[in-house]
């Protein structure tokens, strides 16, 4: 669960985010500490940093892991499980970046409300943004929402291939979900050993 603290001022955040060793965000004057990650979600976050630095290490594009503060208004800063922006992102901060083009979270039980509520809105009103996703731990799902499409949703599963149109990178989503464990994963690599078996 999100713990939120007394008001305190966007400089004294990030001074402070800079000395503290829990990450928080910050929404209009309070604190939200981070809610710890499981394995699951590590491994998702892993998964999908490794595929997106392989795949855009010579581009101008760069991924960068949930530790990049995203400044989303003058009094919000969050921090996405995986980000990608473009080197010249204006920020002067090397804590802080300002322009994402493309921001992933990775959803649990605990965050799902805010995930696809009140950070989809914050992120998608920034100018820069290109594509929202959200990926599911429980489950095997990839939601993506684009710029392109009116922000409206598309649904990518096991055995499907998503494209991220911001960066011209497609993904497999076997690939996100390597090493992930899960009811669905288990079932859906047990039917493709069952199927290689008959072949």
């Amino acid at each position: 669960m999100i713990q939120q603290l007394d008001h305190i001022s966007v400089k004294d955040y990030l001074a402070g985010e800079r000395v503290n060793e829990r990450r928080s965000e910050y929404i209009a004057g309070k604190i939200c500490v981070r809610a710890d990650s499981n394995l699951n979600h590590n491994r998702i976050t892993v998964n999908l940093s490794a595929l997106l630095w392989n795949a855009l290490k010579t581009t101008d594009y760069c991924p960068l892991g949930s530790a990049m503060l995203i400044k989303t208004a003058t009094d919000r800063f969050r921090y996405p499980d995986v980000v990608v922006v473009c080197n010249d992102d204006p920020s002067q901060d090397d804590y802080v970046r300002e322009r994402p083009i493309l921001v992933v979270e990775v959803i649990s039980e605990s965050t799902r409300r805010t995930d696809k509520t009140d950070k989809r809105l914050e992120y998608i009103a920034l100018p820069s943004l290109l594509e929202y996703v959200l990926v599911e731990q429980d489950i095997a799902e990839v939601t993506v929402y684009r710029r392109s499409a009116g922000w409206q949703p598309s649904y990518y599963y096991l055995g499907q291939a998503v494209t991220l149109e911001s960066i011209n990178v497609t993904l497999h989503v076997e690939d996100i979900y390597a090493r992930v464990e899960n009811g669905e994963l288990a079932k859906w690599h047990l039917e493709k050993l069952e199927s290689a078996a008959e072949e």
